[in-house]
């Protein structure tokens, strides 16, 4: 095979804008990690166990092992099924780049008309009636679902805004309202149809749908009418207004779209006059503290401000649902999922008919959680049974993860190294929090359990992980995979042979073999990210000289072929982010071949991987640090003097 692109060498940390980290987050890195808790680290728990034959014995591994088959030194290796592309070299270029024989087109940018009477966009004559049209701001997940014929709908999530990128003139300590208007227009969601003749193309549709912070919302589940998500606009704490900071998501097998709200925290001004210590610790757990918020939305509405509407944080951070077949429905919230920084949530129907939702905390230090409902799916397409299926999420147990390795402690000395059995992996147990109005955690009651999860699964000992990001269960084995973007925080000795490494700054990629209703599973690290020539890299036991470098694993997905694609956050080899693929099976497996990267500044989001397209979308892009809308240091993608601009992309083979 040809050589990968680039040449292995370290290259300096490239690491994200502080515009990026101060908007999307509230820089949560440069401060202490919100999870206090001293949970068990794999050593502690490994001390307690006698040697891996008492694991097994003790029937704490379910099903089959997962085989790690190493290629063959000195061979080169053969394109996977479904992989038959050169790789492409790490890119800096203000551009996206494909391997020769693809072509790629914009599908749909930042502003671009989804109403009716949607005017053309024009940066310097925006309005909150404008972008409520348009589509809005630094598009993250992407889901693609079937409609009729040539029509596909696409849902995207619209993460957060960046104000100095989005307004000329943009002046952060006098924000106008104007200006905080057109940003809670430009949060939420769009649902597009699509031509897909040809270049896929956005249409006229009357499904075409924009989800703002002003879109209603049904709050179900059991925390549903909870004195805790009670505020003066809703004294019934069913019905919310909005989403923001929605991250990932996952299509559901009844032809929904979940997704997830991730970094609400530093929205919210005020938590300094909070004087109740209780509460202050709730928010805190949560990473909310401090005076006035960066955004300055709480001089526009006192939903913004604590002192105000203290309640009004608990009515975010859920994974919420979206029908995009009815235009005229109004999305939920689902409180039996937890409230936590959700990255996304992805659901598999188990081999008894319940579903089962996975999903991550995104941040240092937090964990992995599991729902699996009561109910069970009905299968075909009929009214009924879709009404029934969306119900599904509403009841059922909440459970979260705790890893246990098989290595000795003395093998794991934060550097990375192999421990003596030539792979990280191990057992691990799902641990109930709380099932309906029952709660398995001492000291909460179950809506206390929902809305406060981070503090439930502090309680009962869950394994601390390196920011658990997008989850996805295989669509055949069944096998469970979670990106682990990073942690520079971890130190020495906090590392466990799930998050073997300090200072862990190019993430893992966690691989389970869970039969997804029980309470235990057996796990592997696939990828152990970084540049293929550092010692502390590993690629599922393949060739490294046959590998693309990835630093910073982030969304996930899925071809038909079962590789997986891996989106990457935050590249800290010094290269744009991109999107790869790698094969989970066979001699190939481990291969990283990096397929497409986005321009500078950009991060790759929400992969959509289709027999003959692929999607993209490329957020933040021209995001560096000392440019802004006055001085723009990208272009991408109308060129010229443009500003940079949020974008779906779309490649196909030429």
């Amino acid at each position: 095979m040809p050589e990968p692109s680039g040449e292995h060498r370290p290259l300096p940390l490239a690491g994200r804008a502080r515009a990026t980290c101060r908007h999307r987050c509230g820089d949560q890195c440069a401060g202490p990690p919100p999870n206090p808790s001293d949970a068990p680290h794999f050593g502690d728990v490994l001390r307690a166990v006698l040697d891996r034959r008492g694991l097994l014995k003790a029937g704490a591994v379910v099903g089959t092992s997962i085989a790690v088959l190493p290629a063959l030194p000195g061979r080169e290796a053969r394109a996977a099924p479904g992989l038959d592309f050169t790789p492409i070299r790490p890119s800096t270029a203000d551009a996206v780049v494909v391997p020769d024989g693809y072509r790629q087109d914009v599908v749909i940018r930042w502003g671009d008309p989804v109403l009716p009477g949607a005017p053309q966009f024009d940066p310097d004559a925006q309005t909150p009636e404008a972008q409520a049209a348009q589509f809005g701001y630094n598009n993250d997940f992407c889901a693609l679902l079937p409609l009729s014929g040539h029509l596909d709908l696409m849902v995207n999530n619209h993460e957060y805004t960046s104000e100095e990128f989005l307004f000329r003139g943009y002046d952060p300590a006098h924000p106008t309202e104007e200006q905080v208007r057109i940003a809670w227009a430009a949060h939420g969601m769009s649902v597009v149809v699509l031509d897909r003749r040809g270049a896929p193309r956005p249409v006229p549709h009357r499904l075409n749908r924009r989800i703002t912070l002003h879109t209603e919302f049904e709050v179900r589940g059991p925390a549903a009418g909870s004195d805790l998500l009670k505020t003066p606009a809703d004294p019934t704490g069913t019905r919310v207004l909005g989403t923001m900071n929605n991250c990932s998501g996952g299509v559901t097998p009844w032809g929904t779209v979940l997704s997830g709200e991730e970094n609400f925290h530093f929205y919210f001004a005020g938590a300094d006059r909070i004087t109740d210590p209780e509460t202050t610790r709730r928010l805190g757990r949560y990473g909310i503290r401090g005076g006035a918020s960066d955004r300055g939305w709480e001089r526009f509405d006192s939903r913004w401000d604590l002192a105000r509407q203290p309640n009004e944080p608990n009515r975010f951070g859920w994974v919420v649902e979206v029908d995009p077949y009815d235009p005229g429905s109004t999305p939920v919230k689902h409180t039996a999922l937890g409230r936590l920084k959700h990255e996304g949530a992805t659901v598999r129907i188990a081999d008894d008919g319940r579903v089962v939702a996975y999903t991550g905390d995104d941040e240092r230090f937090e964990y992995l959680y599991r729902f699996v409902s009561d109910g069970r799916v009905k299968r075909g397409g009929s009214r009924h049974a879709r009404r029934h299926n969306m119900a599904l999420l509403d009841s059922g147990t909440l459970s979260v993860a705790r890893f246990t390795g098989d290595s000795p402690p003395a093998e794991l000395d934060g550097s990375g190294t192999l421990p003596a059995d030539g792979e990280f992996d191990g057992t691990g147990e799902w641990i109930p929090l709380a099932h309906g109005d029952v709660s398995f955690v001492p000291g909460m009651s179950a809506e206390e359990v929902h809305v406060f999860t981070r503090l439930a699964a502090d309680a009962v000992g869950a394994t601390r992980m390196d920011r658990p990001e997008d989850v996805q269960p295989h669509p055949r084995t069944g096998r469970v995979y979670c990106a682990l973007t990073n942690n520079r925080r971890r130190d020495p000795a906090e590392v466990d042979e799930a998050n073997p490494r300090a200072a862990n700054k190019h993430g893992q990629v966690l691989e389970l073999d869970d039969d997804h209703t029980g309470t235990a599973f057996r796990w592997n690290l696939l990828l152990v990210c970084g540049d293929p020539n550092d010692p502390s890299t590993y690629f599922g036991g393949f060739d490294k000289s046959q590998v693309s470098p990835i630093s910073c694993p982030d969304n996930l997905a899925f071809d038909r072929h079962g590789n997986l694609w891996i989106t990457t956050d935050g590249n800290a080899l010094g290269a744009n982010d991109g999107l790869y693929a790698v094969p989970l099976d066979g001699p190939q497996r481990g291969r990283v071949m990096q397929f497409l990267s986005v321009p500078r500044g950009a991060e790759a989001c929400g992969p959509v991987i289709d027999d003959d397209l692929v999607l993209v979308s490329a957020q933040h892009p021209g995001e560096v640090d000392g440019a802004d809308a006055d001085h723009p240091a990208s272009h991408w993608p109308d060129g010229g003097n443009s500003l940079p601009r949020p974008a779906v992309v779309a490649v196909r083979r030429r």
